[in-house]
């Protein structure tokens, strides 16, 4: 079944009954695609054309990450869109993801704008990848969840970030001056 989703400029296709070889030869046709980004899970293929829209949220949350990471002084490795994948079951690429202290195989962090639904199997998708935190930020807010043993868990407070306010990184995202956004942000954390 094939499923075509519009809503705020992304463009989602949905399709089911893929094999892993099948997705794979997909990809490689993919692959000088600028902004186009597939996912697979089990058999399904998901397609994302992203919009500027999506881009612009993504790069601002990862630029203020990284002032919080500086200002607090915690290593990290930002490893974007990097494709995670567990061959055969799922791939998937975050819109921002992060190795906190030491670069490891598996983020500590992923991060994914959303501007089509679809939570539920991105969450599958990176619980069978091991991302221990997978952040949302769709419709203005963030929604955190941390890998438990009996799957992800809503959570309203980082446990990879901890003493990061989301709230205030909400806030900041939400500004419609980059600049301003990032000098309130640095601001505020550093007090």
């Amino acid at each position: 079944m094939t499923q075509i989703v519009s809503k705020q400029k992304d463009q989602r296709l949905t399709h089911s009954g893929m094999s892993w070889q099948q997705f794979k030869l997909l990809e490689q046709s993919f692959a000088e695609s600028p902004g186009i980004r597939l996912f697979y899970y089990k058999g399904e293929v998901e397609i994302l054309a992203v919009s500027q829209d999506h881009e612009t949220f993504s790069r601002l949350i990862g630029i203020l990450l990284a002032i919080y990471f500086e200002e607090k002084g915690i290593e990290f490795t930002p490893t974007g869109r990097f494709t995670q994948e567990k061959e055969g079951v799922a791939s998937a690429q975050a819109d921002e993801s992060y190795s906190i202290g030491t670069l490891k195989n598996t983020p500590d962090l992923s991060i994914e704008v959303v501007f089509t639904s679809g939570n539920l199997s991105k969450l599958n998708r990176y619980q069978e990848l091991g991302i221990p935190e997978v952040w949302f930020w769709e419709d203005g807010l963030f929604t955190l969840h941390h890998l438990r043993a009996d799957g992800y868990e809503r959570i309203y407070t980082s446990e990879v970030l901890p003493d990061l306010d989301i709230d205030l990184l909400t806030r900041c995202v939400l500004m419609t001056s980059t600049v301003e956004a990032m000098r309130f942000f640095r601001q505020a954390i550093s007090q």
